[in-house]
């Protein structure tokens, strides 16, 4: 599951901010974790409780930059967490690659700004049914946070792999979306057209139809607990234009 960038930093600031660390966190990188001098930490003491945003951005070891293509990343490619194997572009470059490339690898994943589509190409990957519908919630920490424009794009510089990795993945997700459906309704079609043709060999032959299947039932496999057209509408109505309020922030 991939989030937008910018919720998904002040969410891990909220985190931080009560008392959350990774303290337990190995970092294994190439069979090591990284040193102190690799990896220093950001706050002495227990925790950061009470951080601030400002501090909390002022920390260029914060792993909360650009967690995500980190996260998906081959980091054993620059040299896990050792700054000095090449220069910071030539890192960014790889890291990003690595991170589209694995991501576009992979038979699933989600956006959390989509969750709708996302339980949709979830089921429709692995040919399985969630019992109850996903639920967009709008109203998280990350936005109730008063930003103002400049800090904004402070945040996105921060984490501007993370930016570039999400607009892929967002572009790629829609793209899978609009292919599984269309695939969806040509299937549709082509069961319709395949019952309509056994119905016409059926009345040619003489033979009864089958009897209709009382109650709106599942009637020749036409409706039930298939991939049909009325997939969407099984489900209540939930919000999907998350990205609506980012762009407010």
């Amino acid at each position: 599951m991939l989030r937008d960038p910018v919720s998904r930093y002040l969410s891990e600031w909220k985190h931080v901010q009560r008392g959350a660390t990774w303290k337990t966190a190995l970092h294994m990188c190439d069979g090591r974790s990284p040193t102190q001098d690799e990896l220093p930490n950001c706050y002495i003491g227990d925790d950061w409780s009470g951080v601030t945003l400002t501090e909390f951005m002022n920390c260029p070891s914060n792993l909360a930059n650009n967690r995500q293509v980190r996260m998906l990343a081959d980091l054993s490619l620059v040299g896990c967490y050792n700054l000095s194997s090449m220069n910071e572009s030539q890192r960014n470059h790889i890291l990003l690659s690595s991170a589209m490339s694995n991501l576009k690898n992979m038979a699933f994943y989600g956006l959390t700004e989509f969750q709708r589509k996302t339980q949709y190409m979830f089921e429709r990957t692995f040919s399985l049914r969630f019992i109850a519908a996903f639920t967009q919630i709008n109203s998280t920490r990350a936005a109730n946070v008063d930003l103002s424009e400049p800090v904004r794009r402070r945040i996105e510089e921060l984490n501007y792999l993370d930016v570039q990795l999400y607009e892929y993945a967002k572009d790629l997700f829609l793209q899978r979306f609009q292919f599984t459906r269309q695939k969806e309704h040509q299937e549709v079609r082509l069961k319709r057209r395949e019952e309509k043709r056994w119905l016409k060999e059926q009345k040619e032959q003489g033979r009864p139809w089958p009897p209709k299947h009382k109650g709106g039932g599942n009637a020749g496999g036409r409706r039930g607990g298939g991939s049909e057209k009325g997939t969407e509408g099984e489900f209540p109505t939930t919000t999907e234009d998350y990205t609506s309020q980012v762009a407010r922030w």
